[in-house]
């Protein structure tokens, strides 16, 4: 995960990263990454991941524009 947090960490745009390991299993282990910045390419970070030799499984959040929207709970939730 150090060299996975580095690596991602000197993509251009990126300012932050952010790794947990979510699950582990007999053989994977799932790790949520967040990343934060401006104008990350979302190509070059999928790239680097699998050069590492991982996969990319899901993207479960995108935020994008001039502020930050907060995530609330609705009636949905």
């Amino acid at each position: 995960m150090i060299t996975y947090a580095q690596v991602l960490g000197d993509i251009q745009g990126v300012e932050g990263t952010n790794l947990s390991v979510d699950e582990v299993d007999q053989e994977t282990e799932t790790v949520k990454i967040t990343l934060e910045g401006k104008d990350i390419s979302f190509n070059d970070v999928k790239e680097m991941i699998q050069k590492l030799g991982g996969t990319v499984h899901s993207i479960d959040l995108v935020a994008t524009g001039q502020r930050l929207v907060e995530d609330v709970d609705t009636l949905m939730d």
